[in-house]
């Protein structure tokens, strides 16, 4: 036994590529990691994506925004000593950076984008309600001509 144990957690407050932008997520804020064992290895992969934000007053931002996965494994200290097994405890982040770029643009939508989208939802409640409608309608005509033969028990 080497007579070294690593116990650890850690709290990553914020974690950004660049200046923020509106649109912008970063999955790592507030993120916290508690080690439920000894030596534990947490690996952090982040794919950096270049942004270009077009604000509404034409003034361009360039940031970066990232996605991230993790994993995490128990190193035994014997087998790692042995060379049966790879890795030290603690917290790694690895970065690679995409070679294509996002590009955001604010804009605003006119007045006739509104109301095309208004008279939509408009049209699309009438046509619902008259399927309904025609749907309970001709089942109670059904119903009326079994009441009329005296089908209906």
């Amino acid at each position: 036994s080497s007579g070294i144990n690593a116990e650890y957690g850690h709290t990553i407050n914020r974690l950004s590529f660049g200046e923020h932008v509106p649109t912008q997520v970063n999955p790592l804020d507030n993120h916290t990691f508690i080690a439920n064992e000894l030596n534990t290895m947490r690996q952090y992969f982040t794919q950096i994506v270049p942004m270009r934000y077009k604000k509404i007053n034409e003034e361009v931002v360039l940031s970066n925004q990232y996605s991230v996965t993790h994993h995490h494994k128990h190193i035994d200290l014997n087998k790692a000593a042995r060379g049966e097994q790879t890795g030290l405890p603690g917290m790694f982040v690895t970065y690679e950076i995409s070679p294509l770029m996002v590009e955001v643009t604010e804009h605003r939508r006119s007045f006739t984008h509104f109301l095309t989208g208004v008279c939509a939802i408009v049209g699309g409640v009438f046509t619902v309600a008259g399927i309904i409608d025609s749907f309970l309608y001709n089942s109670y005509r059904a119903f009326q001509k079994k009441l009329e033969l005296g089908k209906v028990s």
